[in-house]
């Protein structure tokens, strides 16, 4: 064995990047020329420059800041052009990467635990009037008004213990800031950022659809949907059903969509037609008591369908299941952990820099959410295939603290080394010290990606 292979095995097992390690275990150089994420001939890795970006994120720096305190940071035409590049299938990324992270802890799930994909929107303030995709007139349930922003419907997975971010779309309303027509980039038809770009005038329901039926192609596998009444519609739960994906959503109150065979056609009338008759079970959210039961239905689109009807003494809250043999006790259950997806999103904003894109042209937003998810999705599985998971917020700031530490120290350690080398009777009894400092600094880079100044 040569003195670089000693020197490598000897770090390979000490300087350990958690980063580095999902990456290789989930063969991200692969999943990239699906992607069509090929390097020209003049130019940067993509790999290199993704990692960079990664790391950005979870050591919570801005580009300019990570360009001038790392010596292996590219200069910043170099991520403004690689983030604005049209050939990329960052949508491809992001799904084949998930889907590869979610096979990888399919053996820790436990019998009866349910695998569950969650489609949801969230709304993202956007005050510049010329960011490609935004909107005046956006509702926020946070803000209760209507607001400048993007709106974001996402594919989320959630079992008991993890959450992953499947895919995405940008969805825009008639109060558009800036027509299609005038985004920046003119984008060849047949290139895949022209293809993201023409989706943005779909309907949410549409949209949804649409990347359920990509998930389920590119192998993430789920026992149940879960949405809230805005899709909540017979139409869209009947396609969810030709996907194989049974439904459990919370329905809403509307004779129009929602009008039942038989004689009890809306939700009011089968509750009071059955609430003498059904026995019926208690439950505690929080403060709030309640009281359910559970009736199959025929509905004209749907056929036979489980409704639960919870009410709380003041409020009428009904449940649908097209998975009839699940108990209404289940079904309940199963709806709340759609709430996961809120702390995803809430974690994306704080931790991993969702609505901080600094990007108003088109392509360069969907690389930038994207980039934000895919990096939430590695600290997810890392504290996933830990024995004590922590909250992702602790474990973001461990990796950042861990990260910028290895980088540092190395750096310094290369520079005591470079140090003694300088001195003549040192280099002239030891002639291997040169060569050693050449390879700790190379292996270092390679297993860090980058090198950082304290």
């Amino acid at each position: 064995m040569g003195l670089d292979n000693y020197i490598q095995t000897a770090m390979r097992s000490i300087l350990k990047n958690p980063i580095l390690e999902v990456l290789s275990e989930i063969k991200i150089t692969k999943i990239l020329k699906q992607s069509n994420f090929v390097k020209r001939e003049v130019g940067y890795p993509p790999f290199q420059i993704i990692l960079h970006f990664v790391y950005m994120l979870i050591m919570n720096k801005r580009q300019s800041a990570f360009i001038k305190n790392s010596e292996n940071a590219f200069g910043k035409d170099a991520y403004y052009r690689f983030i604005k590049e049209s050939r990329y299938n960052w949508r491809k990324f992001l799904i084949l990467s998930a889907a590869a992270l979610l096979q990888r802890i399919k053996l820790l799930h436990k019998n009866g635990e349910h695998r569950l994909l969650i489609i949801d929107d969230t709304v993202e303030p956007k005050r510049g009037k010329f960011i490609e995709g935004s909107c005046k007139y956006v509702w926020s349930n946070k803000e209760h008004k209507s607001i400048n922003a993007l709106n974001i419907v996402s594919l989320n997975y959630a079992d008991s213990h993890s959450t992953f971010q499947v895919d995405f779309s940008i969805k825009m309303n008639d109060s558009k800031r800036k027509e299609i027509s005038e985004f920046t980039s003119k984008l060849h038809h047949r290139s895949n950022s022209y293809q993201r770009k023409s989706e943005i005038i779909k309907s949410k329901n549409t949209l949804a659809i649409e990347m359920l039926e990509r998930a389920l192609n590119n192998g993430v596998e789920a026992d149940y949907l879960l949405v809230d009444s805005w899709y909540a519609k017979p139409n869209f739960i009947e396609k969810a059903n030709e996907l194989g994906m049974p439904v459990i959503s919370r329905l809403p109150n509307n004779k129009l969509i929602w009008n039942f065979k038989g004689k009890h056609k809306t939700m009011n009338a089968i509750y009071e037609s059955l609430k003498n008759s059904r026995h019926k079970s208690g439950g505690q959210h929080g403060k709030i008591s309640y009281k359910y039961f559970d009736a199959i239905i025929e509905h004209a689109v749907l056929g036979k369908i489980k409704l639960v009807f919870l009410h709380t003494g003041k409020d009428l809250l009904v449940f649908i299941s097209t998975d009839i043999t699940i108990a209404g006790k289940e079904i309940i259950a199963t709806y709340k952990k759609r709430w996961n997806i809120e702390q995803g999103y809430k974690d994306l904003r704080n931790l991993f820099g969702l609505g901080k894109e600094e990007n108003r042209i088109y392509e360069a937003l969907i690389a930038k959410i994207t980039l934000s998810m895919f990096t939430y999705n590695i600290v997810s599985y890392i504290n996933r295939i830990k024995h004590e998971p922590q909250t992702l917020g602790e474990l973001f700031r461990d990796l950042e603290c861990e990260l910028e530490t290895l980088a540092i120290s190395m750096q310094l350690f290369i520079q005591i080394l470079t140090k003694i080398s300088e001195i003549q009777n040192v280099v002239k009894d030891n002639k291997d010290l040169l060569n050693i400092i050449a390879v700790l600094s190379a292996y270092t880079k390679k297993e860090l990606g980058f090198m950082c100044e304290s």
